[in-house]
């Protein structure tokens, strides 16, 4: 396991506010007990940021006729949309809702070219509802596979996440399995596959990044 680099950050920044708080508080006529409870909370927050930032280790499943799972969380989606940004067609939607306590890393499902990606400023509601894909901040991102397959990740902000952090680049090879982005503090991520594509998770199922398979692209 370890740190991702967008942790690093606020690891500094958060350490930074500990050294102001610490020697503010030293000079404040206060007593003692006061001079422990003041600074609680950023103690607490600085030993909490490992966690959300963790990124453990992890042997990735490599398999070009699968689709897998581009985040941790909870499989809260399976259903046929209109999709209406890129592909302006029929697809299958898969939303994996992502906790402030799942992994934040995102990976790309399938290796390919980057076609497209596109960010979008939009609404903070609640991941799980129904209107956040369309809504809410988010960027979207389409990998074309080796077969000229195209599979479409929205990454989406929700009430508490505020911040996507995407390295896609138009144009650009991936590999399946690499980080795509990264969603501080969770949200949802939806993945828009073909209809002929057979869905292989279940509604309400724990997925994690590199290991869980979506579907099967034919």
């Amino acid at each position: 396991m370890y740190i991702h680099r967008e942790g690093k950050k606020a690891i500094v920044a958060i350490s930074l506010i500990l050294i102001v708080v610490d020697v503010i508080t030293a000079f404040i006529p206060v007593e003692f007990i006061f001079k422990l409870i003041i600074p609680a909370p950023f103690i607490v927050l600085f030993l909490l940021i490992p966690w959300f930032f963790r990124i453990p280790s992890r042997t990735p499943l490599i398999d070009e006729s699968i689709v897998v799972a581009p985040a941790d969380g909870k499989v809260v989606v399976i259903e046929k949309i209109n999709e209406t940004e890129y592909f302006k067609d029929e697809r299958i939607q898969v939303s994996i809702f992502m906790s402030p306590l799942n992994v934040h890393q995102n990976t790309y499902p399938i290796g390919g070219t980057i076609t497209y990606t596109k960010y979008h400023k939009g609404d903070y509601l609640v991941a799980w509802h129904p209107k956040s894909s369309q809504l809410n901040e988010r960027c979207s991102i389409v990998i074309k596979d080796a077969k000229g397959t195209e599979i479409m990740v929205k990454q989406i902000a929700g009430a508490v996440a505020r911040r996507i952090c995407n390295y896609s680049k138009p144009g650009s090879l991936v590999n399946q399995c690499d980080e795509l982005g990264f969603i501080k503090f969770g949200s949802r991520v939806d993945v828009i596959l073909p209809v002929s594509a057979k869905i292989l998770c279940d509604l309400n199922q724990v997925s994690r990044n590199k290991l869980t398979k979506i579907a099967q692209l034919s």
